[in-house]
């Protein structure tokens, strides 16, 4: 079994209005890190909620982004997900 990774999804930024599946922003998710064994895998473990209706964001390099997440790099927060209305 191969080792897992860790991998941060987000939307890309300032997508066209109309072509923008977080828009509307309420009850969506905006980011997730999740630990899988390929970009793919963890792009299909993202996939579900709301902002999934008629596309696959997290699927489609056009709407988000897959990174994986190494143990190196400066010091800082990873990731906050914060939304106020």
């Amino acid at each position: 079994m191969a080792e897992c990774k860790l991998w941060i999804l987000r939307p890309i930024p300032n997508l066209q209005k109309g072509d923008n599946p977080w828009d509307p922003w309420y009850d969506k998710s905006f980011g997730f890190v999740v630990r899988a064994d390929s970009e793919t895998q963890a792009r299909e473990m993202a996939s579900g909620g709301d902002e999934n209706r008629g596309s696959s964001p997290w699927m489609d390099e056009k709407y988000s982004t897959c990174e994986e997440l190494l143990p190196d790099g400066d010091r800082g927060v990873v990731m906050q997900d914060f939304h106020s209305a």
